[in-house]
């Protein structure tokens, strides 16, 4: 049977790319045959291509604390250089089930049910794998991280799409009761929320676990930005009675110290959902860098005054943003969570978010993520855009002065 390859090769005026392009088509499984370039990605690109500002991808252009830093070169030089144990080193697994005793109250065994992951996207991927059967419905808020509908493709998840709106981005109850079938598995929440900075009130989460515990769901709480709440306490739903049981609690160390390239994240649950976790993770990435888990178990024995700074830091960072967004003429939607801010473009006259994009980084030199790609129906989010305001203040002014400048109402 002759093959589909070309066995061609390239002349030398073309590059390999160009080569490939022209000789081969690309491949993807079914599954994944919708899902195209991310848009940070995609955004990033442009950026580096006019000279923009980004505001777009949320990580910082700062670095994180010394004191994590030092612990990860100490590891480093006592030789915890080889593969780590499956699912944590022990004294990061300790670290973090002491971490969730002190913001839960919860108390839990960190060798039977904390799994350390490679960031929080495989602590997702894991979940979705280990757990969610091909057909399974999984019931999520839009918009939401695009990480969660790719893997949800991958495990066989059917989709079930609730979607929050502004200004308030409030979860619309009734609404997620009629969704809920005897089909549905679980829930996937992300609380605080990316992108809209929402944080889920205690009777909202109050009324998921009800429907949880009448309809035997179980819930994937996303909580990464858990300590970048800033005008409300966080509220973990495996806190509330009766959801312990039922809840897969995932977090990770980039956004709260400023460290996402180290990829260290972890899963919560009880021992019965963390064993379908670990078979999963077994095959995704076995284990996670070694050295670097010994610093983060540094990291989140780190004092409250920590926090506390933190918080300080990003309150003053956002004032920046907002009030310049505001004064540019945006409609700025509340986000006391998280460091995003969701706005309405609308009135500089453009297409969608995505042409405001495209012209934003163009002609004005900042970047900013058109939030239709977090929507199961991009025409939800086409109103909207995210920025992000984890950056120096110095950044965050410049990109202010050049929408001042260059970003016309129409």
């Amino acid at each position: 049977m002759a093959s589909s390859i070309s066995t061609a090769v390239p002349t030398p005026q073309q590059t390999l790319d160009e080569w490939t392009q022209k000789t081969q088509s690309l491949q993807v499984a079914k599954r994944l045959e919708k899902f195209k370039t991310t848009i940070f990605t995609q955004m990033s690109s442009l950026a580096i291509k006019h000279g923009a500002i980004n505001l777009g991808q949320g990580f910082p252009n700062f670095d994180g604390p010394d004191f994590v830093k030092e612990a990860a070169i100490q590891a480093i030089r006592d030789g915890k250089n080889q593969y780590a144990r499956g699912y944590g080193v022990p004294v990061l697994n300790s670290a973090v089930s002491e971490r969730f005793k002190k913001d839960t109250g919860l108390v839990i065994d960190p060798e039977k049910e904390v799994t350390v992951t490679s960031g929080c996207t495989e602590a997702i991927a894991a979940t979705m794998l280990g757990l969610i059967n091909p057909g399974d419905e999984v019931i999520l808020f839009a918009p939401f991280y695009d990480s969660y509908e790719a893997t949800l493709s991958m495990a066989g998840g059917e989709i079930k799409c609730i979607t929050l709106r502004p200004p308030d981005f409030s979860i619309p109850i009734d609404e997620l009761k009629s969704v809920v079938s005897k089909n549905t598995r679980a829930i996937l929440m992300n609380t605080p929320h990316n992108p809209t900075g929402k944080m889920f009130t205690r009777e909202e989460l109050n009324a998921i676990a009800s429907l949880c515990i009448e309809n035997d769901v179980l819930v994937f709480s996303d909580e990464v930005y858990d300590k970048l709440a800033f005008e409300m306490d966080h509220i973990s739903i495996a806190s509330l009675p009766g959801m312990y049981e039922r809840t897969v609690t995932l977090n990770s160390l980039g956004k709260t110290f400023s460290l996402t390239g180290w990829k260290i994240g972890w899963a919560i649950a009880p021992p019965h959902l963390t064993w379908g976790i670990r078979q999963a993770h077994s095959f995704l990435t076995f284990a996670t860098s070694t050295p670097m888990q010994f610093a983060a178990a540094t990291a989140l024995r780190a004092p409250d005054s920590y926090y506390e700074e933190l918080r300080r830091d990003y309150m003053a960072k956002k004032s920046i943003l907002v009030e310049g967004l505001k004064s540019v003429g945006f409609t700025v939607f509340s986000s006391s969570r998280t460091y995003f801010v969701v706005v309405d473009h609308t009135p500089f006259g453009k297409e969608n978010d995505v042409a405001f994009c495209e012209y934003l980084i163009k002609e004005v030199g900042v970047v900013a993520i058109p939030t239709s790609v977090f929507y199961q129906n991009p025409e939800e989010g086409k109103n909207l855009v995210r920025f992000t305001f984890c950056k120096d203040e110095e950044t965050l002014k410049s990109a202010v002065d050049r929408m001042k400048e260059k970003l016309l109402k129409k």
